[in-house]
């Protein structure tokens, strides 16, 4: 790798992990968020207040780090030389992470329910819900640094 090259990967492998830590943040609130918001009672001020936050949440920090976290991600691949196409633990690190942008998709669909008023989850699927992404990134991170095959 030229010094050029080597420079221009380091960026974006900081802008990377910047990008997936504040996805991440995103990701482990907004259901926390929905939780507190299923224990208010419908068309409440209490309940306009956590549809401003989960809008803002979604579409200022989540949506632009996630899409911020896909762009470095590929660019990363693209210009890195070793990248190993016949290794699975690459092809795993990116079905985790489209499993990851699913979650963030049923997410965005949820907050438009409870825009709605229309939410039919309880609380404690929240909660539940709320561990999938710590689960998701545990595997991402083993992934990427164990390179298990």
């Amino acid at each position: 790798m030229t010094e050029d090259v080597g420079t221009i990967y380091l960026w974006l492998k900081a802008l990377h992990v910047i990008s997936v830590i504040a996805w991440m943040a995103g990701l482990l609130y907004l259901p926390r968020l929905f939780v507190y918001h299923c224990d208010v009672p419908l068309a409440s001020q209490s309940s306009e207040t956590f549809k401003v936050m989960e809008r803002r949440l979604l579409r200022v920090i989540m949506t632009p780090a996630m899409l911020a976290s896909w762009l470095f991600g590929l660019a990363l691949i693209a210009i890195s030389p070793a990248v190993d196409w016949g290794s699975g633990w690459l092809h795993l690190k990116l079905f985790l992470v489209v499993a990851m942008s699913g979650l963030h998709g049923m997410m965005a669909r949820w907050r438009r329910e409870f825009l709605g008023d229309r939410n039919h989850h309880t609380a404690r699927f929240y909660r539940m819900v709320n561990e999938v992404p710590t689960v998701l990134m545990i595997a991402i991170v083993l992934t990427v640094i164990i390179k298990p095959f």
